[in-house]
């Protein structure tokens, strides 16, 4: 009996190939192109800014000084306390992203721009170290204080800032003692917001907000004592805040 041999599959038309290269090239630099417009767009998220870095892309801090500084709102102790404390977490994670995004890309877009101002009294200073955001500098931890009414002394808020001093002058950790109060305006001391998060002190839920100078240059305390502040070369945003633990 005759063996029957079946007919090989017809085989697919080079041109079937060829099209499914291109396709496949296609979808490659679609997804390479949104990669790298996300990577560039949000260098405030960790691992972006560590590629940025490495390929040597990293965002470069711009040397403002008082007078060229970006426009924002000049808030204080109250203002800044109902601004920023209400909010989930989600929401202040959005806010975060934002203010950080715009610190690094030097206020392109100048959203939620806020610089502080009052006075505050010194809880604890410490240097700045490797683990943290940025390094050298010193960092110190203050409430607010604010006078109930025309009447009475200053007392306590419900605000608490880190103010992250970026400079290379080692005495500048000896020029803050706990307990002095530090007077803070616009101008000049141009300190920014950077970070919004809630605390506990004494038992209280307060406000807690990193800030850092944008205007560079000596940064005067008193009459008599100042050190300099220079752009840090450095930034790790993986440190995260706040910066006392």
């Amino acid at each position: 009996m005759p063996r029957t041999i079946k007919a090989p599959p017809p085989s697919k038309p080079a041109y079937f190939w060829w099209l499914l290269a291109n396709l496949l090239a296609l979808c490659f630099a679609l997804v390479s192109w949104f990669v790298c417009l996300y990577v560039f767009q949000n260098p405030e998220v960790p691992q972006n800014y560590e590629i940025l870095r490495k390929l040597k892309r990293a965002p470069e801090l711009k040397r403002y000084v008082v007078l060229d500084v970006p426009n924002g709102t000049a808030r204080g102790p109250r203002e800044l306390y109902k601004r920023f404390f209400g909010g989930s977490p989600e929401e202040r994670a959005r806010v975060n992203g934002l203010l950080m995004r715009n610190y690094l890309t030097n206020f392109e877009k100048p959203l939620l721009l806020t610089y502080i101002e009052g006075r505050y009294q010194i809880d604890e200073v410490r240097a700045l170290t490797e683990n943290d955001f940025l390094s050298p500098g010193v960092v110190i931890r203050a409430q607010a204080l604010v006078k109930p009414d025309e009447f009475t002394a200053d007392s306590p808020y419900p605000v608490v800032i880190e103010y992250v001093f970026p400079t290379v002058d080692e005495a500048a950790l000896r020029k803050f003692k706990t307990g002095d109060i530090l007077e803070v305006s616009k101008s000049p001391n141009c300190a920014a917001v950077v970070h919004v998060d809630k605390a506990r002190k004494d038992d209280d839920e307060v406000l807690l907000l990193t800030v850092i100078p944008i205007a560079y240059g000596p940064y005067q305390i008193g009459k008599s004592s100042s050190f300099n502040i220079e752009p840090p070369a450095e930034l790790r945003p993986g440190a995260g805040f706040p910066v006392f633990r």
